[in-house]
């Protein structure tokens, strides 16, 4: 029996790996259910190697790519319509340096209508970067949680320092194992708006502000940008709720009717370089530093993880080994 401890997107993805591979599972996580306390569940669910090319570095535009197919193989509803990138006429510099760094279809007024026609008149150039995806987070924990459960993985609940032979998958709260981690925080704001369709993640590039808004069906809007170096986990600031509500209002003036529906925040764990390790501490594998790739890293680093255990691959990402 392998333990995986932590139950977020992490956790689950390994527990699916090893579980799919038929060794059994144990996934010992704080909460019966997934909720609140996982950073992923704050996540926006962009499943978009290409754009996140723009800054992140090779291997998370590399690994991300097959994140799409990965979760649709898990049950999850990915929706695979790509990503739109936009700037306002102010901003149209910072879409000409987005556009040298990330491959996509260039586009004028007539083609941001014809793909999204809710957002014409809005901006007069863009881009779309096809080949991108997206989910609903916590659709999608829950899901793989219950389908994990059916599989005969066994979940409890409670608190476990992990020990030889377990998966720590704990994120921030594995610093007491992994001392070079640290949060980067980011907030939310969840919006309900009935009377805007958009079908696609829609990234604002704003050279201090950028937005993205990720549309989660039936009128949900989750909007998201903030990136600061903090571990702090409490409410969002004021500051940042303002900064996401302005750029979505110059984005579309009808989000200044919508209704807020939530305000969220969480630290994210991070290694300097924003990318992700496996490491083998006193025969514990610690799978940690996915930043803000949740959703889009998990699968490849489970792969990984699952390959080193199953087949003595030694991962890519694995930095240091000791014993």
């Amino acid at each position: 029996m392998i333990r995986v401890i932590g139950g977020g997107v992490m956790g689950l993805a390994v527990a699916a790996e090893l579980s799919g591979r038929g060794r059994a599972v144990t996934v010992i996580d704080r909460e019966r259910q997934a909720g609140p306390h996982h950073c992923s569940w704050w996540a926006g669910g962009m499943l978009a190697p290409d754009c996140e090319g723009e800054t992140a570095e090779e291997p998370v535009v590399r690994l991300g790519r097959a994140a799409a197919d990965w979760w649709a193989g898990q049950g999850a509803r990915v929706i695979r319509r790509g990503t739109l990138v936009l700037a306002l006429d102010r901003d149209r510099a910072e879409l000409a340096r987005f556009a040298r760094r990330v491959p996509g279809a260039p586009l004028e007024a007539e083609g941001i209508a014809a793909l999204e026609p809710d957002l014409a008149g809005q901006a007069r150039r863009g881009l779309h970067v096809a080949g991108e995806a997206h989910l609903d987070p916590r659709a999608t924990l829950a899901g793989l949680r219950a389908r994990l459960a059916a599989q005969g993985v066994v979940f409890e609940t409670g608190e476990a320092r992990p020990g030889p032979g377990d998966i720590d998958c704990r994120g921030l709260a594995a610093r007491d194992a992994l001392p070079d981690l640290r949060g980067v925080r980011g907030e939310m704001v969840v919006l309900r708006l009935r009377d805007l369709d958009i079908t696609r993640p829609v990234r604002l590039l704003h050279p201090r502000h950028p937005l993205y808004i990720v549309p989660r069906g039936q009128g949900l809007y989750m909007l998201g940008a903030t990136q600061i170096e903090s571990e702090g986990r409490g409410p969002a600031t004021a500051r940042a709720v303002l900064e996401l509500l302005s750029a979505a209002y110059a984005l579309h003036p009808a989000f200044g009717a919508a209704e807020v529906l939530e305000i969220g925040a969480d630290a994210r764990p991070a290694f300097a370089d924003n990318l992700p390790r496996i490491r083998r501490r006193g025969g514990v594998i610690h799978v940690n530093g996915l930043f803000r790739h949740g959703f889009l890293l998990a699968p490849a680093m489970a792969r990984m993880v699952a390959d080193r255990l199953c087949d003595g691959i030694t991962p890519e990402v694995c930095d240091e080994d000791h014993g």
